[in-house]
């Protein structure tokens, strides 16, 4: 089984409002990507199904890909937004349920000015929720954010997490100390797993050479265990620096070297295992 635990669905056209993240240097990405767009690309790279992640902070997001899995059997399962601030949010989880494809949710706390948003009062209440209707949570973090982050994990032993994107670190290796500690740190907690995934649109976007993510790849590895850590594409965002097949080729290349079982993990069986699918 080979599975795809990180990408992106969205209607550019349709919903360009919803998208502020995409400043200027992203105008390659202004533009629609939908199931059909990546299936060639995935049955090419021998991916069986992908699980769908989030891309607007807007509730009208988790139906939006709801609704594609419901017609593409290849979106395993969904990574949806909700806010978890919301004093009333137990309501508002309640309204989904009954929706079998939602695996979790996520916030884009790496865009938030408070570095410690991931353990403030209010997110942390929502995040509290989620356990008990079966729904993991994706930590988008960046280097910065893994203190408060650990802080909330701290708090909640029985919530599965998942680090999205080995944290974005930054590739040309100045916040590698801190990244290291942080991320070993939270390693440590077995309820957090990791994504390998991202990493291309951290480097030089023009000029990257896979050997540049070798020391962060063997790091995860040793802090995590390929039990623990599930590739990713991050598509159609990865595409800002290379392709679909390109990128996944970062972490299989580098995975050719462990054992069998732990590139099945690695390239599929974390992921299924982690989200239910």
């Amino acid at each position: 089984m080979r599975l795809d635990a990180h990408q992106h669905y969205w209607d550019y056209a349709a919903n360009a409002q919803d998208f502020a993240w995409m400043t200027e240097d992203l105008v390659a990405i202004r533009q629609n990507f939908l199931p059909a767009d990546l299936a060639p690309l995935r049955t090419q790279a021998g991916i069986e199904g992908t699980i769908a992640v989030q891309a607007r902070e807007v509730e009208a997001e988790t139906d939006f890909l709801l609704e594609l899995a419901a017609r593409d059997s290849s979106i395993r399962g969904v990574v949806g937004w909700i806010d978890l601030c919301a004093p009333d949010i137990e309501t508002r989880l309640e309204r989904y349920a009954d929706a079998s494809a939602l695996k979790g949710y996520r916030m884009l706390i790496h865009d938030r000015a408070d570095p410690d948003f991931a353990d403030s009062a209010d997110h942390a209440r929502g995040v509290g929720c989620l356990a008990k209707h079966g729904l993991t949570y994706d930590l988008l973090l960046r280097t910065i954010h893994l203190p408060a982050a650990i802080r909330l994990v701290d708090r909640m032993a029985n919530q599965p997490f998942v680090v999205d994107h080995i944290a974005k670190p930054l590739m040309d290796g100045s916040d590698w100390d801190e990244w290291e500690r942080g991320i070993r740190a939270i390693a440590e907690r077995e309820n957090v797993l990791c994504k390998l995934s991202g990493m291309v649109t951290e480097a030089d976007w023009s000029n990257w050479q896979a050997q540049t993510f070798k020391p962060y790849l063997d790091t995860v590895l040793e802090a995590f265990g390929a039990n623990r850590l599930m590739i990713g594409s991050d598509w159609p965002v990865c595409t800002l620096a290379g392709n679909y097949g390109e990128t996944l080729a970062v972490v299989e290349d580098w995975a050719a070297a462990l054992s069998a079982d732990e590139q099945a993990a690695i390239l599929g069986l974390t992921c299924a295992r982690f989200y239910a699918v």
